[in-house]
């Protein structure tokens, strides 16, 4: 039996790229993250306790600033890559921080502008080679930035410490859990594969159906990300029983997207008995947090878990048969399975960002000189945190940065008039701290907004007790002026080349996926699929990115998304067919 016939028109409307920038983009509702917020606010709000107590409180406030900035990137991501990335944060803003403020007590304006321009070079150099290179090239030039603008008292090298300090509280809040939870964010990643796949099931023949798919792969693409370090051969010998389980699952949901994919392209409603299997599965594989299933009670529940359906397709068949043998070994060949490597921006894209972001940096600083003399470090600090393109478009960034700033400057300002009291300023710091820590993982405005206020009061307990409130918005519409100036005059095409070398990619992995497929064998389709299916949300994710910028004059953006849905299509019916040849 082949399958059924696809009804759906092989071009989209047009009215569907609304839904399809949110689809594409990966962006999910979730809960509201209070583990992160309470170590927003008190990661801010001890330091600052600590300086009161003891009275060393510019080193404290300091360590404030630290922990700022480690707030700023703590993510929900696996442990190992929370503690490199705050581990690399750390080190680089406290270098920074050092040559600052090194160059600041010389005494020389011409060392402060080269020793910023520098860092600005380093920082654009590294900031398009992967995550971890960008975050530590960004908090270095903002080292240099805080260095070279704030003058502190005492030893040369009591601030860079304190920094270093701050940013390491953090991290021992956040990887503090791995002493009890120690895969949780794995299983989380895998466990959403099976709840996403039984939504896909249930939107089966409907016209939710597609985008539901969408979403199953993108939460499987997650989890391979997150389970990326596991699969590797070199890994299989000091995994404990937890993580072979999980490794396990994982694999079983890369099965499970295959099989959810065949179904869902049959087109027809499915009843409760099949939509349900996918979170069945989960239970089996995944029955307890952070412990391996009893081998007992997953053979009495084997036969009790996932209840008898027909099987009168191939998709069906195939999800009858994963759920026949996903109590069997797994094919040591299984962990071979890898994702594509990723593409950067090549050196000369590397190289204009460097130049630009530096250029930028001097222009803000020479403008903060002539407005305002000392002090003047809100203008480069603030093209340090707009002018980051791998983090997403820079006219939505510099926009958000405004709006947070204004918000977050009218919010303390309100709320400065009735805390008086040291313990009610810290207070103050605490709530900002956590609303930031919201910020970082919902929504950049609202992460500039917490930030704004935190840094108002961190400043004023520094000894600048100037009203600067509509000043530093003046400096964060410049700053932001400035560099979406320097970027779409000089870089206009820098977001769309990047979405149509992104969409060649992707439609090319899907050929491959198409051509290979029919003579590959099961580790082998599943390793061209999970690429094919990778680029492709990868793709979508650079033409979000350039439908965010603004168009130039006269010129459209071509329809990538055309050619991504139409190559989605294409590896859905590959797979449909791939297991349907399976099932004969």
């Amino acid at each position: 039996m082949t399958p059924a016939v696809d009804p759906r028109p092989e071009r989209p409307p047009r009215t569907s790229r609304i839904r399809w920038a949110r689809s594409g983009a990966g962006f999910a509702p979730v809960r509201l993250p209070l583990a992160a917020a309470a170590r927003g606010a008190v990661a801010l709000a001890l330091p600052l306790l600590v300086g009161l107590r003891t009275g060393w409180l510019v080193p404290c406030v300091i360590a404030a600033i630290g922990a700022l900035w480690g707030v700023s990137q703590d993510g929900s991501d696996p442990y190992r890559v929370r503690v490199r990335r705050l581990g690399w944060t750390g080190v680089s803003s406290a270098l920074g921080l050092l040559a600052g403020e090194l160059a600041l007590r010389s005494g020389e304006p011409a060392a402060v502008a080269g020793c910023l321009v520098a860092a600005a070079l380093v920082a654009g150099t590294v900031g398009l080679r992967g995550r971890i290179a960008s975050v530590s090239g960004m908090h270095l030039l903002l080292g240099v930035t805080v260095g070279s603008g704030i003058p502190v008292p005492g030893p040369w090298w009591q601030p860079p410490l304190a920094l270093l300090a701050g940013v390491a509280l953090v991290l021992v809040l956040s990887a503090a859990p791995w002493l009890w939870r120690r895969h949780h964010a794995e299983r989380a990643a895998v466990l959403a594969v099976y709840r996403s796949a039984g939504e896909a099931l249930a939107a089966a023949g409907t016209p939710r159906a597609e985008e539901a798919r969408r979403r199953m792969t993108l939460a499987l693409n997650h989890a391979h990300e997150v389970m990326a370090a596991h699969l590797a051969p070199r890994a299989r010998q000091r995994q404990q029983a937890e993580v072979r389980e999980l490794v396990r699952a994982f694999h079983c949901a890369v099965r499970l997207g295959e099989a959810v994919t065949a179904v869902v392209w049959e087109t027809r409603p499915l009843p409760p008995a099949v939509t349900g299997v996918p979170l069945q599965l989960a239970e089996r594989l995944l029955p307890g947090r952070g412990s391996a299933p009893d081998a007992a009670a997953t053979a009495t529940a084997t036969e009790q878990a996932v209840p008898a359906f027909d099987a009168d397709s191939p998709g069906k068949r195939a999800l009858a048969e994963l759920c026949a043998s996903v109590d069997g070994e797994p094919d040591a060949a299984d962990l071979t399975l890898r994702l594509p490597a990723r593409s950067w921006p090549g050196r000369a894209a590397r190289l204009r960002y460097a130049m630009l972001l530096a250029g930028c940096v001097l222009t803000a600083h020479l403008l903060a000189e002539a407005l305002h003399g000392a002090r003047g470090y809100w203008l480069p600090m603030t093209v340090a945190f707009v002018y980051k393109p791998d983090f997403g478009p820079v006219f939505t960034r510099a926009l958000h940065r405004c709006a947070g700033t204004v918000v977050g400057v009218a919010a303390i300002g309100a709320v400065s008039l009735p805390a008086t009291g040291p313990y009610t300023v810290i207070g103050v710091v605490a709530v900002f701290g956590a609303l930031m820590a919201v910020g970082v993982r919902h929504h950049y405005a609202l992460a500039t907004l917490g930030l704004t206020a935190v840094v108002f009061v961190l400043v004023d307990l520094l000894g600048d007790h100037r009203a600067l409130y509509g000043t530093r918005v003046l400096d964060t519409v410049l700053a932001s002026a400035l560099v979406l100036v320097a970027h779409f005059a000089v870089w206009p095409g820098s977001a769309a080349n990047r979405a149509e070398a992104q969409t060649e990619a992707a439609v090319a992995a899907a050929r491959r996926y198409r051509e290979a497929a029919p003579e590959a064998g099961l580790v082998q389709r599943q390793s061209l699929r999970r690429a094919a299916y990778h680029q492709l949300a990868e793709a979508r994710r650079a033409v979000a990115h350039a439908r965010g910028e603004p168009a130039r004059p006269g010129r459209s953006l071509p329809d990538w998304e055309d050619a991504i849905t139409a190559a989605e299509r294409r590896c859905d019916r590959v797979t449909a067919q791939a297991v349907a040849g399976a099932a004969r």
